[in-house]
């Protein structure tokens, strides 16, 4: 008797176990609220604090190299030119990445300026990486350190109308990115996402194994979403306000999983995760030390 309840116990906690690990602790930009974004120091920080995902952005060069930056711009609250001047609001734009060769770039500094919405990162001279880096860098970071190796969430970062003005058309964005990913032997551990649905019908398209991510801003309806799109994503990552039972059940259903972002509090984490969300995003992944997965009693992360 006392044999068969030592047995089922293990099986339980095994179960449970399994469904903490199966939940995605996606960090976002790296770990942007205590480093630099999309940095390498950023992203390995990140694996330090058990996210299982690292999420980074990623925009192409003059000379067509895939860069890792949340605007095709230098933006104006992290970045110091290469002489150490700050950039202006007004004139961010002028500073243009599709216009720029990669070492044009590397000379910038994106790590040492005071993030006034983040002024808790810890602040070191960086330069914005390439995606081809930033892999290589991980993946003997995780050898090294016995780590788990991690997914890719790479977003494909256009912006409205800036086709050919601040970076190539979809099919050239996507295709040089899946370049960088299949060199590296990655499309098992990849999610490529975007609020752009051209970059991932034409992934979906030319690739139809690669995982990929809908990302989504603006209340508009699931099926006008999935029926826009054309094909169901392998995740769905609406902005974390706009998340309900309704719609994670509507996900569910329609065997999608929903990923919400950028979910910065605990108490939001938890308001999440009793939802019933497969994963979170998030600023900082220090906080998924205190995230319990429903029934299981297991907290996930460590700090």
């Amino acid at each position: 008797m006392k044999k068969h309840l030592l047995f089922t116990t293990l099986l339980l906690l095994g179960l449970l176990t399994a469904e903490a690990q199966k939940f995605d602790k996606q960090s976002h930009r790296g770990a942007r609220g205590l480093m630099p974004e999309n940095t390498v120091r950023s992203m390995l920080r990140a694996l330090d604090l058990g996210a299982t995902t690292i999420g980074m952005n990623v925009v192409i060069s003059k000379d067509h190299m895939v860069v890792l930056s949340h605007e095709p711009y230098f933006n104006n609250e992290i970045s110091l030119t290469p002489a150490g001047k700050e950039i202006s609001l007004k004139d961010e734009k002028k500073f243009n990445m599709y216009q720029m060769d990669y070492a044009e770039i590397k000379k910038f500094d994106v790590g040492s300026k005071v993030h006034k919405r983040f002024p808790g990162q810890q602040k070191f001279k960086a330069y914005k990486p390439l995606l081809a880096e930033v892999i290589d860098s991980v993946e003997a970071y995780v050898k090294a350190h016995k780590l788990p190796k991690p997914v890719y969430a790479i977003e494909i970062k256009t912006i409205r109308k800036g086709d050919l003005e601040f970076h190539p058309e979809p099919a050239v964005f996507s295709q040089l990115v899946m370049d960088v990913i299949v060199a590296k032997k990655m499309t098992k551990r990849v999610l490529v996402q975007s609020f752009d649905i051209r970059c991932l019908q034409y992934v979906h398209e030319k690739y139809p194994k690669i995982k990929t991510g809908l990302m989504i801003d603006e209340k508009e309806d699931f099926a006008n979403n999935i029926s826009d799109l054309g094909f169901n994503p392998t995740v769905y990552s609406p902005y974390a306000v706009l998340v309900g039972k309704g719609l994670v059940d509507r996900c569910h259903a329609a065997g999608i999983k929903i990923i919400p972002w950028t979910v910065n509090s605990r108490e939001d984490m938890d308001y999440m995760v009793d939802l019933g969300v497969d994963g979170i995003i998030t600023d900082f992944p220090n906080l998924f030390n205190h995230l319990t997965i429903p029934g299981s009693k297991i907290k996930t992360g460590s700090e």
